[in-house]
């Protein structure tokens, strides 16, 4: 088969199927699997692209964070696709390093990456954490407008739909990532959508962060609720809602190019999002956090021999390169991930989720998993941190830290964590790694006067 990968930005798995008006991402959904309990391998963009390129999770890759991103260096499922002969492309963001370098693709169509290769380095100064300014442009870049995110994305589409189009897609298969900027904040939207959404339906007043130390430091550093207030809350919430109406508009252009082009039946289509958004929730904006509005995405998968249905069983977005390998007739064993076409609905497979970015002093590490108890997240914060632990059936709003009344499930999440991996190593393994990129880029002192900036420019090469 062929396979077309369709990546939005920043859409929270709730935003599928819950007032938001995606008629196009609905359409496939109705004809695949929507897998419900789908993760991030780490709720930020630079280290999630790098675990989906690779198949991996972050502590194997060492991409820890926005200013250590993909290379190459670690072969991933472009490498492969186009190692065997089949055409391997991107259009739109990728979030590497560089145009450069050898990340698989045979071409790279209106690409973005980290700004000037180096990215966000100011996420890199966690001991001690370092201020950060921009965080009152979150309240006052939201409603209706005109951002360059807007004409990126819809170059995307263009490009996207010109490319399958073209009769040279028949001459052999061909995996295409295509992927959107949107709904990323700046929360400016399209007249056009907003106009769709009421936002003194979504006003609402602060949500008060959890008692946690690293959650409270986060809050400290990302401190973009101060900024806003009710009405600016609901304005913002709206911005988002029609943003994700946006990007599902292009996402149903490149569907119906697909299916103009006649390929469709032999095409594996999948959706879904490097991460989510919390908007606001327990006192956060954007991401970075283990909550689900952060780090649990929509995840869908057709196409041909594809059943349409739900499954509910953990799965993460590293098994999206084992996936386009089988698709395409190729090996999986070289990834950490499972391909979603061979396996079996596995309720008690153990997912991770990891941080090791700006804002947290120390790593965050998720484990997910279901038992016959329940369905279960713990968090564990490195160098002795309390952990966090919900069970999301009776508490889906993650209100109450359950660790302290069961230590039975902690203990099982720290051996199932323990089968893949060490926090405590890992976390000293990310802070020793990124003291020395501090390093080769002058020194602490030299970062904190480089000038701030929110988000990646819709121009970054």
């Amino acid at each position: 088969m062929n396979v077309l990968i369709l990546m939005v930005d920043e859409m929270a798995a709730w935003a599928i199927g819950s007032g938001v008006r995606t008629p196009n991402i609905d359409r496939l959904a109705a004809r695949g699997v929507t897998y419900e309990a789908a993760y991030t391998p780490s709720p930020i963009c630079v280290p999630a692209r790098a675990a989906i390129a690779t198949g991996k999770y972050v502590y194997e890759t060492g991409n820890w964070s926005s200013a250590e991103a993909y290379d190459g260096r670690v072969p991933g499922w472009a490498h492969q696709v186009r190692d065997a002969g089949f055409e391997a492309v991107s259009i739109g963001k990728l979030h590497y390093k560089n145009g450069s370098l050898d990340t698989g693709f045979e071409r790279q169509i209106e690409p973005i990456h980290i700004p000037g290769g180096e990215g966000w380095v100011r996420g890199l100064l966690r001991k001690p954490l370092c201020d950060y300014a921009p965080t009152a442009e979150m309240a006052q870049q939201i409603g209706p407008g005109h951002t360059a995110y807007h004409d990126f994305d819809r170059r995307v589409a263009r490009e996207a739909c010109e490319w399958l189009s073209d009769p040279a897609r028949r001459a052999r298969p061909w995996c295409a990532f295509v992927s959107f900027l949107s709904p990323h904040y700046p929360l400016i939207a399209p007249p056009e959508e907003y106009a769709q959404y009421d936002p003194a339906a979504d006003a609402q007043a602060p949500e008060p962060v959890p008692d946690h130390p690293i959650l409270q430091e986060m809050a400290g550093f990302f401190d973009h609720d101060a900024h806003f207030d009710a009405d600016t809350r609901g304005i913002a919430r709206a911005s988002y809602r029609a943003l994700c109406s946006f990007v599902d508009r292009l996402v149903g252009q490149v569907v119906d190019a697909l299916e103009a082009s006649g390929q469709a039946e032999d095409t594996l289509v999948l959706f879904t999002s490097d991460h989510g958004d919390m908007l606001g929730q327990h006192g956060f904006w954007a991401k970075s956090v283990m909550y689900e509005a952060s780090a649990r995405v929509p995840l869908i998968i057709c196409g041909p021999g594809i059943t349409p249905g739900r499954r509910d069983d953990p799965v993460s977005l590293i098994d999206i390169a084992p996936t386009v390998a089988q698709a395409m007739g190729l090996e999986v064993g070289a990834y950490t991930g499972r391909s979603l076409l061979a396996a079996p609905q596995d309720d008690s497979r153990t997912v991770l989720s990891e941080y090791h970015d700006g804002g947290a002093s120390v790593g965050l590490t998720m484990v997910r998993w279901d038992d016959g108890g329940g369905r279960w997240k713990y968090v564990h914060y490195a160098e002795g941190y309390p952990p966090q632990l919900f069970e999301l059936t009776a508490d889906p709003q993650e209100a109450h830290n359950l660790a302290s009344e069961r230590p039975d499930q902690v203990a099982q999440a720290r051996r199932r964590l323990s089968v893949w991996m060490d926090p405590e190593e890992v976390n000293l393994r990310a802070h020793a790694d990124q003291a020395l990129v501090i390093e080769q880029l002058g020194g602490r002192d030299a970062l904190l006067a480089r000038e701030q900036w929110n988000f990646t420019p819709a121009d970054s090469r």
